[in-house]
């Protein structure tokens, strides 16, 4: 196994398998929070159809946002935690269309050009090589094809809530440890330019705590 993915699953041993799920019913300041991301998300999404993957599912809650807009022929999402993909792959059986895998973003096991469009959805910044991630992005999209990428900021004020999350916050301490990359001076639309990418969106919200960029390939 590589050692990417061995690392990002001890990183996450901690996470719950359907950890998004439970935290829309149980805590209302991540309720508030998801739900802004699934709203300024949702802008970007195009109802196209086609196949589109999602890096970083979890337990597919946000999965059924983006399938749900981009009206997908068919969606797959991948993770590296296992146990949550087992939750999604039995949660979400009814949909026919969508597909739950484990899977490495470092080393995406799709053809060239396969996908319509690609999503990241706070994952950025658990990886080990974020351009790694972007340039196997960019291979299997279609030319034309969009990836929608949304990092945390790590602006002053997302760094002082994410340390009293982490710290004080009953739920918080199973994330500890798993930010390894930071996106502070507007790293992700550079990084997204290194990668080949056509910048078409860039924008922050959320008090300038998460940082949203929608990028082509041309």
């Amino acid at each position: 196994m590589d050692a990417t993915f061995e690392k990002a699953v001890e990183l996450h041993k901690n996470t719950p398998p359907n950890w998004y799920y439970q935290s829309l019913r149980v805590d209302p300041l991540q309720k508030y929070w998801h739900w802004r991301r699934f709203t300024e998300v949702a802008k970007l999404v195009e109802p196209t159809g086609g196949t589109v993957l999602d890096i970083g599912c979890a337990d597919g809650v946000f999965s059924k946002v983006i399938f749900n807009k981009s009206k997908a022929d068919k969606y797959i999402g991948i993770d590296v935690i296992k146990t949550s993909i087992d939750w999604a792959k039995h949660h979400w059986k009814h949909e026919k269309r969508m597909k739950f895998m484990v899977g490495d973003a470092h080393d995406l096991k799709f053809k060239s050009g396969t996908f319509n469009a690609v999503f990241a959805m706070e994952v950025l910044e658990h990886v080990v090589n974020p351009k790694k991630v972007l340039t196997e992005v960019k291979r299997i999209l279609k030319k034309g094809g969009y990836g929608v990428f949304l990092v945390p900021s790590d602006s002053l004020l997302f760094r002082v809530v994410w340390f009293v999350w982490l710290h004080f916050y009953p739920r918080g301490w199973v994330w500890r440890d798993t930010h390894i990359q930071t996106y502070r001076n507007n790293y992700l639309p550079r990084v997204c330019k290194e990668a080949g990418f056509k910048i078409e969106v860039d924008r922050k919200f959320n008090l300038g705590m998460l940082h949203l960029v929608k990028v082509r390939k041309v």
